[in-house]
């Protein structure tokens, strides 16, 4: 009886959820704009409106007399940022970048390489798993061990004396540029740390970007006559490029604004993270320190757009 009250019983009305449903479902762009205005809004009131304020800021100048900012349109600000000193700090700071950029990409090359052309797969977990290992531990941590391996009574002092090659780590030091008292103290070792940190950010896009090379095309090089040598260089070499840039920016960007690096090791010397820091925090100099932060901004816009047209952001 049951059963035949169920099949004569009248239908269940919807629910304001299934009529919701079904107006969503006979509306995508509702369901659309539904999804995207949350992201949007944080987007644009968080990041938009903080940049906003940041740019804003830039205009303004720090009165001498009391040290607040006075909030009246000029260009004082960017005419101090020109000068030579802080001409020299931005110079630096993308030398360092490119540097070790350059350097990632020399050292993640042949290891994104073998991983994408010869590894089976467990070795290719394995270098995964030893690639993300770094990753999982603190950053904080991992410079300041270094500090420590870097350092003039350090792992790396010990082992150039243990095998006679203290010379050569003295006349590294002795370098008028790169050189200082000890590796933990020189731009040699600020370099090593940001190459060490930054390294799998560039190995992983390019891996990508090899194991996206189809075997074929590098077969039918050889079918053609070419040697093994000028296949890489004609071949593999040129497809895997937009891996290469894809990697270059996050290690180029990373090392640009980074501020732990460089006081924790290496010189005095300032790099833009460390001005942006000690302008805003110690000398209460925002307007300054906000026209040091558009000038990442405005380099990493000319590197995108660059990037862009060599493909990158197809690798990524």
């Amino acid at each position: 009886m049951s059963a035949v009250a169920a099949e004569f019983a009248p239908p269940r009305r919807p629910g304001l959820l299934d009529r919701l449903s079904v107006r969503l479902h006979m509306q995508p762009r509702l369901l659309l704009a539904l999804l995207l205005v949350p992201p949007v809004l944080w987007l644009g009131v968080i990041y938009l409106g903080s940049l906003f304020a940041l740019l804003l800021n830039s205009f303004y100048s720090i009165d001498e007399f009391s040290g607040l900012v006075v909030p009246e349109f000029t260009l004082s600000t960017y005419g101090e940022l020109v000068r030579p000193s802080n001409l020299d700090i931005v110079l630096r700071t993308v030398a360092m970048a490119a540097c070790v950029s350059v350097a990632s990409a020399f050292i993640a090359f042949p290891i994104a390489y073998y991983m994408a052309r010869y590894a089976g797969p467990r070795a290719k977990a394995a270098y995964y798993l030893a690639i993300m290992l770094p990753l999982w531990s603190s950053y904080l941590v991992k410079v300041y061990a270094w500090k420590l391996i870097l350092a003039k009574e350090g792992v790396v002092t010990w082992v150039a004396n243990a095998l006679g090659l203290g010379w050569l780590l003295d006349g590294v030091l002795a370098l008028p540029v790169v050189g200082g008292p000890s590796l933990s103290s020189a731009y040699l070792g600020t370099f090593v740390v940001f190459v060490y940190i930054w390294l799998p950010y560039m190995i992983l896009p390019v891996q990508a970007a090899l194991e996206r090379v189809p075997r074929s095309v590098v077969e039918a090089a050889g079918d053609l006559g070419a040697p093994p040598g000028l296949a890489f260089r004609t071949v593999i070499l040129p497809l895997a490029i937009p891996g290469v840039v894809a990697g270059s920016i996050f290690t180029f960007s990373l090392t640009l604004g980074d501020y732990i690096v460089p006081q924790i090791i290496g010189s005095s010397r300032p790099f833009l993270g460390t001005v942006v820091l000690q302008l805003q925090g110690t000398a209460g100099n925002i307007p300054l320190a906000a026209a040091f932060t558009v000038v990442p901004i405005l380099i990493m816009g000319v590197y995108l757009t660059l990037a862009k047209r060599m493909g990158a952001f197809d690798a990524l």
